[in-house]
């Protein structure tokens, strides 16, 4: 059966293109390795490796800075040398030895199977999602659904591996659970193997004519061993926040200088648009440095101060913590991206500044209701996992308007040539909302290394309380320049 050519698959009939449906499986079990990793690394750092809570909040933030950094650095390489299909397999490799690594021995080897997860994570994480902007053509309406109906593959393996990670981690065994991820990430790889040639010729190599060719492999074997090389680079930085702090200093400007580079080639259109992808791009990074507490401060909020119920159910805290999100983007990611379509037809949708806003409203009014746990806690400082689980529901809704609005909007924006790369600086944006998430993380831990649960309790809260005005602000701000910014992007909606 001949492959299908980009005109066929890109022609496709419905809501959905088939193509779709071998990515989501493959970026689910991938997420699950991720997230099963993510939602443990706090924990196990406090617990295990006996770090202090603030220590454990500024590295957790180091660690998932560099992972979502190196997405960059994995998208550029997809763009120039292996193509979107290599990289991804190779970060995929790399997420596997990774989590084998950790499963063996975490203690000893915590650093070393980080530092092969944060490099795997570049390279596979930035390229999945940018193929999926390739079975699209440019100007159709139903691209936001797809990345919507995408991104709740991304969530089912985060709910999946969210929770069922950290509780094997707690009830049996850490080697378990990271063994658990490994087990994840090789049925990603499967999925794709097994799935890659419905895609015809989205994410073959750029420098090769054909898929496999021989020419110029040497620059395929230079990327692979660089990227193995600076694994105890990674390490060093890491281990020591204060490194992580120059590597981000240095990266975001280096990064602006390159993308000026590029810019060059482009007519002023061209440049404009990409003008505006980078006001969403700044603005996201604000979005998740209050966002992914979820990982660091919340993580030791649901440790210390949370219930065990939700609505009389018995829940392990933190495993709501890690999966309470992604089961609320399972459920209404679809639907939220079908609406987009119905609202589309009618000519009433909103434009993505608008979504971006709403987006950081409904985040706003998810923190104030973190901040309202405090005035339903016992004497002890235990309270409402009820209330902690609803706020987690309104920050979906706003995560909905505005995270697969963004992986949308950065192949939209973009020239095509330069897709791997902005979808790589979308995700590089994320790795400054990930170390400023570390450092807020930080510095809400009490001072007390002795402090109660209730001390705990009330300094967590108005932390978040602090990021709810914030955010708030942030919504507000970005309505008022939304016809500005809606003018930079011409076409696009």
């Amino acid at each position: 059966m001949a492959k299908e050519t980009l005109e066929e698959i890109q022609n496709f009939e419905g809501k959905y293109p088939k193509q779709i449906w071998s990515l989501f499986f493959s970026e689910m079990w991938e997420r699950f390795c991720f997230y099963g990793m993510r939602g443990m690394l706090v924990y196990f750092m406090v617990t295990e490796l006996m770090l202090d809570d603030k220590i454990a909040n500024l590295q957790y933030g180091a660690t998932q800075a560099f992972v979502y950094a190196f997405t960059f650095i994995g998208g550029l390489f997809a763009d120039k040398i292996l193509g979107f299909r290599k990289s991804l397999v190779w970060g995929g490799l790399l997420m596997i030895i990774g989590s084998l690594i950790l499963a063996f021995d975490p203690k000893q080897y915590f650093f070393l199977g980080i530092g092969f997860n944060i490099i795997g994570t570049g390279f596979f994480k930035p390229n999945i999602s940018t193929m999926v902007g390739g079975l699209y053509k440019e100007g159709d309406v139903r691209r936001d659904a797809g990345f919507s109906l995408f991104y709740s593959g991304i969530n089912l393996g985060a709910l999946l591996g969210g929770y069922a990670c950290i509780t094997v981690a707690k009830n049996y065994s850490w080697n378990l659970a990271f063994g658990l991820a490994a087990v994840a990430m090789t049925i990603s790889l499967i999925t794709f193997f097994f799935t890659q040639k419905n895609l015809g010729p989205i994410g073959y190599s750029p420098i090769k004519n054909k898929p496999y060719e021989s020419k110029n492999l040497w620059y395929d074997y230079a990327v692979y061993v660089g990227s193995i090389a600076i694994i105890p680079l990674i390490m060093i930085m890491v281990a020591n926040p204060e490194y992580t702090d120059w590597f981000m200093y240095i990266i975001g400007p280096l990064t602006l200088i390159y993308l000026g580079y590029e810019m060059s080639k482009y007519n002023r259109n061209e440049n404009i648009k990409l003008g505006a992808a980078l006001i969403f791009i700044l603005f996201s990074i604000l979005f998740w440095a209050f966002f992914e507490q979820s990982g660091g401060s919340l993580s030791l909020f649901a440790k210390n101060n949370l219930s065990n119920t939700v609505l009389g159910i018995p829940l392990d805290p933190n495993g709501v913590n890690n999966s309470a999100n992604s089961l609320f983007v399972i459920i209404f990611a679809p639907i939220v991206g079908l609406l987009w379509i119905w609202m589309a037809r009618k000519k009433l949708e909103p434009n993505a500044v608008i979504k971006f806003g709403l987006g950081f409203i409904l985040l706003s009014g998810g923190f104030f209701i973190f901040y309202s746990t405090r005035f339903f806690a016992n004497l002890q400082g235990i309270t409402s996992l009820d209330f902690f689980t609803l706020a987690y529901l309104v920050i979906t809704f706003g995560e909905l308007c505005l995270s697969p609005i963004g992986l949308s909007l950065m192949t939209k924006l973009s020239p095509k040539p330069l897709w791997g790369m902005m979808m790589g600086m979308w995700f590089l944006a994320s790795a400054y909302g990930q170390y400023v998430a570390g450092i807020l993380g930080a510095d809400m831990v009490s001072p007390d290394k002795n402090a109660t649960a209730t001390e705990k309790l009330i300094t967590y809260t108005g932390g978040y309380h602090q990021l709810a005005i914030y955010a708030l602000i942030s919504g507000i701000l970005l309505l008022i320049i939304s016809p500005w910014v809606k003018k930079l992007m011409q076409e696009v909606r």
